[in-house]
């Protein structure tokens, strides 16, 4: 009965941050905008104690236990740009705008990997954006832990390699177009270069 009352308590706490973070009163809109301002004088890259939407990360994958952490990824908005050509000059590089089929979730993943090396990337969840940056919060999991080699629901994590590097995690698939199944998505399983070399 008392455990039951207890989970109970714990889905309306967290019900209660959905709420709160999909429609903020003023005094949570002032909070984040100080929130904003602060994050942009800390690195890009920054591993932080505690997620900042609880909600959201115990949903995906996190739990406070030791293997596990949280890196806070800032990445700059805007287009990717090619760099500027010196020689070589062909119509494919005039256009300065390189279209690279990656969210900037994927990509935050991707660099908060590249500073954890020994770190696999769980999922991540975006916590915030301005006019200049977006942030995104990395469940990032030591795949050689003790504890992470124990867990039932964790321990598939250490025979996973590069998962954030070959679009793996769930932003990934996003933009591999793994979401959808059926008429019009025959040619993006297993991969859309797979198939182009298969025919």
């Amino acid at each position: 009965m008392h455990k039951n009352l207890i989970m109970e308590v714990k889905v309306g706490l967290y019900k209660h941050i959905r709420e709160a973070w999909k429609k903020p009163k003023q005094t949570l809109k002032e909070i984040n905008r100080e929130r904003l301002i602060s994050w942009r004088r800390e690195p890009s890259t920054l591993r932080i104690e505690r997620p900042t939407r609880l909600d959201r990360a115990r949903s995906l994958g996190y739990r406070a236990k030791q293997g596990i952490l949280i890196v806070r990824q800032r990445v700059a908005r805007g287009g990717r740009q090619r760099e500027k050509f010196r020689s070589g000059r062909r119509p494919k590089h005039m256009r300065r705008k390189k279209i690279v089929a990656k969210n900037y979730q994927q990509v935050a993943e991707e660099r908060a990997n590249k500073k954890f090396v020994n770190c696999e990337v769980l999922n991540s969840y975006k916590v915030g954006q301005d006019g200049l940056y977006y942030w995104y919060e990395i469940i990032l999991v030591d795949r050689d832990h003790p504890q992470i080699l124990k867990d039932k629901k964790l321990g598939w994590m250490a025979f996973k390699r590069g998962r954030a590097a070959r679009g793996l995690t769930s932003a990934g698939r996003k933009s591999r177009g793994l979401r959808h199944k059926g008429i019009g998505t025959e040619k993006i399983r297993p991969s859309l270069r797979a198939k182009s070399r298969r025919h």
